[in-house]
């Protein structure tokens, strides 16, 4: 089958405005720092926090045909994985972490880590482009394969 890369786009972008960047708006809220910067990461909970956040996300946008695996173990950081058939023998890994590095110094005024801001199209904050859209993302492109009845092969 011919792959439309317009309708692609068009699929991605509207799933994007619509399901994605409202979930990232309310990640970016979370200080999730990376255990390197918050040794005290478990009696804190963001991390938690950013794990519960994905696993409803994923539950309300994932086929039923994914298996959603959340491997959370007393003192380990949260671990998802998510299995989705494919239509080959291959399995290609998709990653991403929830993670994120500190909130640095430099922001504008008005603007913060943890203070999602839209503006001029473009989302604001720590962790909404350092990979904390990758589960997002890889989901977004998935449906968008679906979407276009393409085969992909198993994906993890």
């Amino acid at each position: 089958m011919p792959i439309s890369i317009e309708s692609i786009d068009d699929y991605v972008s509207r799933y994007w405005d619509e399901h994605i960047v409202p979930s990232l708006v309310e990640y970016i809220k979370i200080p999730a720092l990376s255990v390197d910067f918050d040794p005290d990461w478990a009696a804190s909970g963001f991390l938690d926090q950013a794990k519960d956040l994905a696993v409803r996300w994923i539950r309300q946008h994932a086929p039923a045909e994914w298996t959603l695996h959340d491997q959370s173990l007393p003192g380990r950081t949260p671990l998802l994985l998510i299995e989705v058939p494919g239509q080959s023998n291959e399995t290609f890994l998709l990653y991403g972490h929830l993670d994120k590095q500190p909130e640095m110094e430099g922001w504008w005024d008005g603007f913060g880590p943890w203070t999602p801001i839209i503006k001029d199209q473009k989302l604001y904050g720590r962790g909404g482009a350092d990979d904390g859209y990758a589960l997002f993302a890889s989901i977004a492109a998935l449906k968008a394969l679906a979407e276009q009845g393409l085969p992909h092969p198993r994906i993890v």
